[in-house]
């Protein structure tokens, strides 16, 4: 199992919960702070898409939708422990949503690894395609 940049739930939590107990509303305010607001702006030009090409962003903003829904945001998470199979964290180590810090903290609190770190911001998929392709690769590889 591969998370990228992703939310890591703990068994019975519901998303809405998730931000208080991780503490994510003050990694932002810190990392906010050092670097003069560009972590948790409010445009995702900065916030999400600042290392991917203008036009590629424009198309991915195009295709959003609304979600998660109020329904999914109140669902508990359903498993009781983490799947017992070989898991990786992808950490974005310039991230401007889920700051770099807040994860280094979070991912061996909460699946006992050390995150993987690739140079890209959130939408590592999008503006490192290949790079990140290439980390995927390698777990695949060093499993077989």
């Amino acid at each position: 199992m591969v998370l990228v940049a992703g939310m890591i739930p703990t068994p019975g939590e519901a998303p809405r919960d998730w931000w208080a107990n991780t503490g994510y509303r003050e990694a932002v305010r810190e990392q906010a702070a050092r670097d003069g607001g560009a972590t948790g702006n409010e445009d995702p030009y900065v916030s999400f898409y600042h290392d991917v090409p203008r036009e590629l962003a424009e198309q991915a903003l195009s295709k959003e939708r609304a979600h998660p829904s109020e329904a999914a945001m109140n669902a508990p998470w359903p498993l009781e422990a983490w799947p017992d199979v070989p898991t990786h964290f992808v950490l974005c180590d310039q991230d401007r949503f889920f700051p770099p810090a807040f994860f280094r903290r979070l991912v061996p609190e909460r699946l006992h690894i050390v995150p993987d770190e690739i140079a890209a911001a959130h939408c590592v998929a999008l503006s490192r395609p290949k790079e990140l392709a290439d980390l995927l690769e390698g777990y695949a590889t060093s499993r077989r």
